[in-house]
């Protein structure tokens, strides 16, 4: 099968997460049956089209490691081809002139027309047609050759119905006489959308068109333009929307950040991780396996596989503590606990550098400790950012202390004021400083002191990290090394 699919933004904002769903649909049906995936640019809304937008369509692309084949197509390009086409139409006779005032042209009017033709129709009463639609040829050319401005539209036939298969949502119909004369090109010159998207299809040689299902009902009027102008038409498949918890359709200018994929990558997320999450956001494969490499997301994906059903997407914009959907999280954390460490790293030493805790040591004679240290505390972390966040003791000196945790194991207990620097005093003549030795070191002077060895260990571990929680306290104390660690002993008396 010769699959060519394309993903078509408009540069209009930063790239929502339902377009960066259509996006890798697109992407991993064209990979599993060996096709292209095209990218269009639908720039030609030139007054809300802006490079910043563009720019983040090509960022988050490139960030969930979605390849695209070929140059890219920026539509605007293409406005010539597009009136040319519409005029090819006029010619035929398959499309005409309308003269109609401009002001008379407006939504309301449109959408009134389309009432009144179904209501017509449904009582079998001749359709309303536009009074120009059969306007003599002669005529029409004088009135345009004189400069009276018009919009060229489709000649829509006035009886039957549209019908198409599509390949998610199945037999879809719609009588003709619900669907106006569309509007081509505009009185100004302006191509519109379904003209300018069939013909950017048909040059493109696009195979399929899978997309969002809010554009369900534009594809009886394309295949309308398809077959105008004399082109095979493609196979559609329209996936479901994504929905906030109240149901209401996901909106960039309500749910602001939420829904913008570059928030996931500037708060932490793996991109692998977020690509496996939007994959099943709407599709899920026929085992039910949730966590998958790429070559098996690509291996398992099918058109048959989405959901009819719209996707929720759960999160609570009114507590930051839940920002985002609870399984992205848990699905980032599982990527991060278990992910292939050489993979792991580049993005962690990205997170240092961003935070400024980058050492190029780490590159250097402490390479061996760098790979050890992310692979010790990676397993309690759930994003990026927890490592220069919560893992903050590890790669500086400088860090926050977590107020409960201070209050917890350090002040619930006023005899750790001299236990703590009894305990960096023993540490000192550990040899060698390793987890076992200090181990070792650590139960033997809690059993000389009677109290508990649970007792030095929490408090050593906020002493040390910061931190309430983390990973074995004595693979801490070999982390950071016998120097940091007796001297933040020492240190967190004064937090007593």
């Amino acid at each position: 099968m010769n699959v060519r699919v394309r993903f078509a933004p408009s540069p209009t904002g930063y790239l929502h997460i339902g377009a960066a769903r259509t996006a890798l649909y697109n992407w991993l049906f064209a990979r599993k049956h060996g096709g292209k995936f095209l990218l269009r640019i639908e720039d030609t809304d030139l007054q809300r089209s802006t490079e910043e937008s563009t720019r983040s369509i090509f960022e988050g692309l490139a960030w969930l490691g979605l390849d695209y084949d070929e140059e890219v197509v920026f539509q605007s390009a293409n406005a010539e081809k597009h009136r040319a086409a519409a005029r090819r139409l006029l010619e035929e006779g398959k499309a005409y002139r309308d003269f109609t005032p401009r002001e008379e042209r407006s939504d309301a009017n449109i959408k009134q027309e389309i009432a009144e033709r179904a209501r017509r129709a449904a009582a079998g009463a001749e359709s309303k047609i536009n009074p120009y639609r059969d306007l003599p040829r002669e005529e029409s050319d004088r009135r345009a050759a004189a400069g009276e401005p018009f919009a060229i539209r489709l000649k829509v036939p006035r009886e039957g119905r549209s019908e198409f298969y599509d390949i998610v949502y199945g037999k879809q119909e719609r009588e003709y006489a619900e669907i106006e004369d569309l509007v081509l090109v505009r009185s100004d010159g302006h191509p519109l959308y379904n003209l300018s998207v069939v013909c950017d299809d048909i040059e493109m040689g696009i195979t399929h068109v899978i997309r969002g299902q809010d554009h369900l009902t534009n594809t009886h009027k394309q295949i309308l333009i398809y077959r105008a102008l004399g082109a095979p038409v493609p196979q559609f498949a329209h996936l479901p929307l994504i929905l906030a918890p109240n149901k209401a359709k996901l909106s960039k200018r309500k749910h602001g950040e939420v829904v913008s994929l570059t928030t996931y990558r500037d708060r932490g997320f793996v991109p692998a991780a977020f690509r496996n999450f939007l994959a099943l956001l709407g599709w899920s494969p026929a085992d039910g396996k949730e966590i998958m490499t790429l070559e098996e997301m690509i291996e398992r994906f099918s058109l048959e596989g989405i959901h009819r059903s719209n996707a929720i997407f759960n999160f609570n914009e009114h507590d930051p503590r839940q920002w985002t959907d609870p399984k992205a999280l848990w699905m980032n954390a599982e990527y991060i606990h278990h992910m292939p460490l050489a993979e792991l790293l580049p993005l962690v030493r990205a997170e240092l550098e961003e935070a400024g805790l980058w050492r190029a040591e780490y590159e250097g004679e402490r390479r061996a400790w760098f790979e050890r240290t992310v692979d010790l505390i990676r397993q309690r972390f759930h994003t990026l950012k927890d490592f220069s966040g919560q893992g903050r003791a590890y790669f500086s000196d400088e860090f926050a202390f977590d107020e409960a945790a201070v209050e917890k194991n350090l002040r619930r207990e006023p005899r750790l004021k001299e236990l703590l620097p009894e305990l960096a005093r023993r540490l000192e003549t550990v040899e060698p400083f390793t987890a076992e030795t200090v181990e070792r070191a650590l139960r033997a002077f809690a059993e000389e002191a009677g109290v508990k060895a649970g007792l030095l260990i929490n408090a050593a571990r906020t002493a040390l990290t910061g931190q309430a929680v983390g990973p074995s306290m004595f693979e801490i104390f070999e982390t950071l090394g016998r120097e940091r660690s007796i001297q933040r002993l020492r240190a967190a008396v004064d937090l007593i």
